[in-house]
């Protein structure tokens, strides 16, 4: 449990019966926000992504261990009667629970949000799932790929003349789980109003939607999709990547006064007035032209006399880091986002902090991503008061299988 008493999430209480990304990754910024979260997992094999590698610490799952910070793990058999009563048990005194199974699954356990509202009217109850609750699609399995294609953000992702392309991250997975916070934040708030609790309904693919903001704008407006343009920006020009002689960077010119700041600093006077390039919408109608004479130029020095140069002039650039380089990158590090925790498998693991900061204070320290069960019988002691006695006649009626109750 988080030791701060200061954090925004003090005393919140969160039952987590979420697994695999999308889910977890909404609970670890609650948690990141002081809420003292449980996460609920299989006795027998617990949070799928457990098994997600290489590369494994110490037969830890680096992927696991990514995304459940500051939780506290419980090991419970919802597919047991003495398991689902446990569940039902820890909602009675629970502020949120989360869950991203598909559609139907904890209605047919009996953990439907009407059977714990009812005994805790204050509960909010946020269900994450690939399509929604309701819909056409409402019981497909919703993974990141999928989704990301559903979405569209595919279509529009990659080289004009190359496939489909995937975004390098698990965005469907994580714009989710922000927007599953969110959502929880705003629910309790109005709680705070009214007293009473609700259901949050988040759809991987109504998030994905959610991001095409501009694309689908030219689409209503024009009926037409818009099309992969690899790094190039639809409306504005030179909004791209060029290649210097030993790597890559990135150039923002989004409007007139950053074109003749950078003209100043490749000495494109002439370019400036150039009557093809001499506006932006000008420059957006001839990218391939300006592109082409940008390449070569480029090219002719290395990526930090550019990032150099330009800088100094206002012209916004940035290079294209690794992920090694922005692990190790001195921004991050003098900002605290850089922080490390001490497992007791795995050892010392670093991760990359939450983004948030209140009153300009780092965050608290964090407590390390639970062991399967680690905490099974610390919860219900201190969400409950249960005795050993107690908890140990609910495990020899199968709700925790072989966890730890120790």
């Amino acid at each position: 449990m988080r030791s701060s008493r200061t954090e925004a999430l003090c005393g919140i209480k969160v039952l987590d019966l979420c697994r695999v990304v999308s889910g977890p990754f909404a609970t670890m910024h609650l948690g990141d926000l002081g809420a003292d979260v449980v996460k609920i997992e299989d006795p027998r094999v617990g949070d799928e992504s457990r098994r997600y590698g290489p590369p494994f610490v110490n037969g830890e799952s680096s992927y696991f261990l990514s995304v459940n910070r500051n939780k506290r793990s419980c090991a419970i058999d919802l597919k047991s009667s003495a398991g689902r009563s446990a569940i039902i048990a820890l909602a009675d005194v629970a502020d949120v629970v989360i869950d991203n199974f598909r559609p139907g699954t904890l209605d047919r356990w009996g953990l439907t949000y009407e059977a714990m509202s009812s005994r805790n009217p204050g509960l909010i109850h946020c269900s994450i799932s690939g399509f929604g609750r309701i819909g056409p699609d409402a019981n497909r399995p919703g993974y990141d790929l999928i989704l990301q294609g559903e979405s569209g953000v595919m279509d529009i992702t990659g080289d004009p003349d190359g496939p489909p392309t995937k975004v390098g991250t698990s965005i469907a997975d994580l714009v989710t789980g922000l927007y599953a916070s969110q959502a929880v934040l705003a629910a309790l708030m109005r709680r705070e109003r009214t007293g009473v609790g609700g259901r949050v309904d988040v759809s991987m693919l109504d998030a994905m939607a959610s991001l095409l903001t501009f694309n689908a704008g030219m689409y209503f407006a024009s009926g037409e999709s818009p099309k992969r343009r690899g790094n190039a920006h639809p409306t504005i020009s030179p909004y791209e990547t060029f290649e210097a002689s030993d790597g890559w960077l990135n150039l923002g010119i989004a409007n007139d006064k950053f074109w003749s700041l950078f003209c100043g600093v490749i000495g494109g006077n002439d370019m400036e007035t150039d009557p093809r390039f001499d506006s932006a919408p000008k420059r957006a109608a001839n990218r391939a032209t300006l592109a082409g004479i940008l390449r070569p130029i480029f090219k002719s020095a290395p990526r930090d006399h550019w990032l150099e140069v330009l800088s100094r002039a206002g012209v916004p650039c940035g290079a294209i880091r690794t992920v090694g380089e922005v692990c190790e990158a001195p921004q991050l590090i003098q900002r605290g986002m850089i922080q490390t925790v001490t497992h007791r498998l795995a050892g010392e693991v670093k991760f990359v902090a939450r983004p948030l900061r209140f009153d300009d204070r780092p965050p608290a320290p964090s407590t390390p991503p639970p062991t399967l069960g680690e905490h099974t019988f610390e919860v219900f002691e201190n969400w409950l008061g249960w005795t050993q006695r107690e908890v140990s006649d609910y495990a020899s009626k199968g709700a925790f299988g072989d966890a730890n109750l120790a």
